[in-house]
């Protein structure tokens, strides 16, 4: 146990442990760990006081509330790592606690392939598209990496930059000098002072940007971001989905809660005007690391209704497989196919 650790208190030997990757507690009984992406069940035991103390404390750093008229809370917590909180009676019983820590937040693109999340060309290809202001979304499943990428992709940004990252939770930490972060914030005891994601995006845009990121897209707010980026401004955003065409598939579906004037034809062309870049990112069930699977281009053409997608490198069998086309035809003027 060391000092930055200690507020974790019954769970400050498994917060130490650099192996482990996230702690839920399902009842004082049940209390499991992730370590390289596989579940086990841990032999301890607390009392359901000791669950409650340990979140009131973890939530005095928040500035969260949980209560009966709020019965979820998602906090960051002073080390990074991120705190999900629901309790009873939108539990069956007890209190389910989660705390997702980032062991490997702050790593660049570099970084990322000597841990094999890609190989040193990926890592290469990707830079340059973020250099030259490639529109890039960020797709996966929960806790297949999707920050940790998107902090990597956002540090790669050049010097000059000034970056506006838009978060639920303060996660993203890009190196850069030049970055402001904004989150959003739940009402208070009278139903007032929320601030949206949809809210911030628009704030954003007054703050002369040069990059928007989005930490993570999932409902309204996605049109906001597209009419955004529409506009000649780079950015990035992350979403949860299987495959790079579901993602685009979804990113078409979600402006539609905007209201019901948002239409589905109206979507597609901004869609696929907008985006550049769809980075596909995996927990690989064989060793349950992390990699990217799949990095697809939006051509720009509409299908259907749907914004067309082609693969440019796919990950199969241990090896990365170029697509048909040239991955460098993204890029003016045109070069030689970086290695994979």
């Amino acid at each position: 146990m060391n000092d930055a650790t200690k507020e974790f208190g019954p769970l400050s030997e498994l917060m130490a442990d650099s192996t482990i990757e996230e702690i839920w507690i399902n009842s004082p009984h049940r209390i499991f760990i992730a370590r390289a992406g596989i579940s086990q069940l841990t032999n301890m035991v607390l009392k359901e006081q000791d669950i409650r103390d340990l979140v009131e404390r973890l939530l005095m750093w928040g500035g969260r509330r949980l209560d009966l008229s709020h019965p979820f809370v998602d906090a960051r917590l002073p080390d990074g790592s991120r705190l999900h909180v629901a309790i009873p009676d939108v539990t069956a019983t007890h209190w389910a606690v989660n705390i997702r820590k980032h062991l490997i937040r702050g790593k660049s693109l570099t970084n990322l392939a000597e841990l094999g999340v890609m190989t040193p060309g990926i890592a290469d290809y990707l830079a340059r598209a973020v250099h030259e202001g490639l529109n890039i979304l960020v797709s996966g499943s929960t806790q297949a990496g999707k920050t940790t990428l998107l902090n990597a992709l956002v540090s790669a940004t050049p010097l000059h930059s000034r970056v506006i990252t838009i978060e639920e939770v303060f996660e993203l930490k890009p190196q850069l000098p030049d970055c402001v972060a904004l989150q959003t914030r739940q009402a208070n005891l009278q139903g007032e002072g929320e601030i949206p994601l949809r809210k911030l995006i628009k704030e954003a845009l007054r703050m002369r940007p040069s990059h928007l990121v989005v930490g993570e897209i999932r409902e309204a707010e996605a049109l906001d971001l597209l009419i955004a980026l529409n506009s000649g401004l780079p950015g990035m955003a992350t979403i949860h989905a299987n495959s790079a065409r579901d993602a685009i598939a979804k990113l078409q579906t979600l402006p539609l809660l905007a209201g019901e004037n948002i239409s589905y034809q109206f979507v597609a062309p901004i869609v696929a005007a907008t985006i550049d870049l769809i980075v596909h990112t995996t927990i690989l069930r064989d060793n349950g690391e992390r990699r990217i699977v799949e990095i697809s281009h939006v051509t720009g053409r509409i299908e259907n209704d749907r914004a067309e997608i082609e693969a440019l490198y796919t990950y199969r069998k241990g090896r990365y497989e170029a697509g048909l086309g040239d991955p460098m035809r993204i890029f003016a003027p045109a070069k030689s196919v970086v290695s994979a």
